[in-house]
């Protein structure tokens, strides 16, 4: 019976109240006695999916652990961490996989499960998630000339020869043409400590290796991967774990590998080589879903996507305005010209100010310029120049992705670390003393600065003696 019963039977009698019919205001409620009220098919969707918990790591080592659905995608995750955090989303925002034992790493596409990769790890494996930027994610979109090298490319016999770098992308994403990559490669031997050269083929069937020469014929090449039930990874360690000849190595685990014994490792020998073979390798398993995470940054992935958050301001952009403080009284500046140099007497009149502090005795004293800098997120103090190309490394080797660091070799000096071209570079930041004031350059005193932060604010607008201007800075971020 429901509660809007049209009669209730006494006890004495047995006689029948007739009482008026009320609308049942919860008839969802209304279930069967042997039913529990709170059975699952009656609770909203969203509060019946399951949940795990995952615990994310920064670049300081910092964790945080979060409680997410289970159809949760890397996407949604790095999107949650940004609003817990307040960081501003500029699209490069990356959830890495660390295979701590084995020394790989790789960037986990957007539209993938988080839970599925976590599936694949083993019990006793101390695997990471590392949330960071990665400025290389989808740089291939923007400049495919720099990771697509012409000698390592041959188009089909119907296609013309001049094909443009941008109709190089729209073959990649076709269904039904492929550039074919090819290039020499060291392969480890199965079962083996030895690597072997081998001239390989990257086609939409697999990817082969030929066991004459860089014979193309098909009596010639035999199968060695396919991508749809592995993933790719980044050797992280170099030569140490692995034996490998060169540095740039990289390899193909299964889903559900059984240990290192399924890796298939490969290297390069150059970053160059190394980029244009594992970008094409991703275009060729993800397809159009590249694309689509490329240009929808913020969408949710699919129907089950746990998150649709559009990020946002609390203050709309429209009502922000220009003020300068720098007299008595605030006021808002009018004149657009006009923003940019009061920025500009502000941030020097803000150097000023820093430089002086109190002594012992309550006196101004000049702070040394060398202590300025200490505060902005792209210096690291007293880090080697192996940690400087680790971590520029793990940023991606975009153009004018940098770091500030102190110099080893000397301690005075320091050391501008800047990707250009897929390699890295450093430069050293001299300090000049003239007529007691103490300046820094880069090239022999020519262009001179007070502190560093005047030096790099110059050469990302200026590329001056650099190969290109400073664009992405590395930071080690906390969680």
């Amino acid at each position: 019976q429901t509660l809007a019963s049209a009669a209730w039977r006494t006890k004495k009698d047995d006689s029948v109240l007739e009482i008026p019919s009320i609308p049942n205001p919860f008839p969802e409620l209304c279930c069967s006695p042997f039913a529990s009220v709170l059975s699952a098919s009656l609770l909203p969707k969203a509060t019946s999916r399951k949940k795990q918990v995952i615990k994310v790591y920064s670049e300081d080592d910092t964790s945080k652990a979060l409680e997410v659905p289970t159809d949760i995608t890397a996407r949604d995750v790095c999107q949650l961490l940004i609003l817990k955090n307040h960081y501003i989303d500029d699209h490069n925002w990356t959830l890495f996989e660390h295979l701590t034992h084995t020394g790989l790493g790789r960037a986990i596409e957007d539209h993938e499960l988080v839970m599925e990769v976590q599936s694949n790890w083993g019990m006793q494996e101390e695997n990471k998630f590392y949330f960071r930027k990665y400025y290389a994610k989808y740089e291939f979109f923007k400049n495919p000339v720099s990771f697509f090298p012409d000698h390592m490319l041959s188009f089909p016999n119907e296609t013309n020869a001049a094909i443009s770098h941008s109709g190089i992308l729209q073959m990649f994403l076709s269904s039904s043409t492929y550039p074919e990559i090819h290039g020499y490669l060291h392969a480890k031997e199965q079962g083996k400590k030895s690597w072997k050269k081998l001239f390989f083929l990257l086609r939409r069937s697999g990817l082969y290796f030929s066991t004459k020469g860089t014979s193309k014929e098909p009596r010639h090449l035999q199968f060695f991967c396919e991508f749809s039930n592995s993933d790719m990874y980044m050797s992280l360690t170099g030569k140490k774990i692995s034996g490998a000849p060169t540095n740039y190595g990289f390899c193909f685990k299964p889903n559900k590998s059984g240990g290192t014994r399924d890796l298939k490792q490969l290297c390069a020998d150059d970053e160059q080589s190394r980029t244009c073979w594992m970008t094409a390798i991703r275009l060729l398993k993800y397809g159009m879903q590249l694309y689509q995470n490329y240009m929808q940054p913020y969408q949710g992935r699919s129907g089950c996507s746990p998150l649709n958050i559009t990020p946002m301001r609390s203050i709309s952009e429209n009502s922000l305005v220009a003020m300068d403080f720098s007299g008595h009284r605030s006021r808002i500046i009018e004149n657009p010209m006009e923003v940019l140099s009061v920025a500009v007497e502000e941030g020097l009149a803000w150097r000023r100010r820093g430089c002086l502090r109190l002594n012992s005795h309550g006196s101004p004293i000049a702070m040394s310029n060398m202590a300025i800098h200490r505060s902005q997120s792209w210096f690291h103090h007293k880090i080697s120049r192996d940690e400087a190309q680790r971590l520029i490394l793990q940023h991606g080797l975009v153009d004018g992705v940098f770091l500030v660091r102190d110099s080893q070799s000397n301690p005075k000096t320091f050391v501008l670390s800047l990707s250009h071209g897929l390699k890295i570079k450093h430069f050293q930041i001299v300090p000049l003393e003239d007529d007691g004031k103490l300046f820094y350059t880069l090239d022999d005193g020519q262009t001179r600065f007070t502190d560093l932060i005047q030096l790099v604010e110059f050469y990302q607008l200026n590329k001056g003696v650099l190969p290109c201007k400073l664009k992405h800075y590395c930071a080690r971020i906390a969680l």
